[in-house]
């Protein structure tokens, strides 16, 4: 069975004006449309609606990631631009926040003006 249409990502903001900022200058995504209800970018073919609430509770948990070729390049273009990744308790990362698992992945974690937990990954030889 073929899926029944292009993926679109949805995430959640209650800055529009600080998640504009974030997504196309730091970021660097190409804004589409700032809606009525949503900031609308395009990543790599893939619609990225942000959506305009009054209210929002941040996810514990990652709820977008970028699949990277060179992390190690991203986070330096990235903290240059004031991003900020996090570090964990109880999970093994290097001084920049990056986490190596055993296939030889690498992923770190930096939040956007809401809090949500976005990641970059740059897979292992596995993948």
């Amino acid at each position: 069975m073929a899926p029944p249409g292009d993926l679109i990502a949805l995430i959640v903001t209650t800055q529009p004006e600080r998640s504009r900022e974030f997504y196309e200058h730091k970021l660097g995504l190409r804004l589409i449309a700032d809606e009525q209800f949503a900031l609308v970018f395009e990543v790599n073919g893939i619609m990225l609606r942000v959506t305009k609430l009054e209210t929002h509770s941040p996810a514990p948990f990652t709820v977008l990631g970028f699949d990277v070729l060179d992390i190690s390049a991203e986070i330096t273009q990235m903290t240059a631009k004031g991003i900020n990744f996090e570090q964990f308790e109880g999970l093994e990362q290097d001084a920049r926040g990056v986490c190596t698992f055993s296939d030889g992945t690498r992923v770190a974690w930096f939040k956007d003006p809401d809090n949500n937990m976005l990641s970059l990954t740059e897979f292992g030889q596995s993948h």
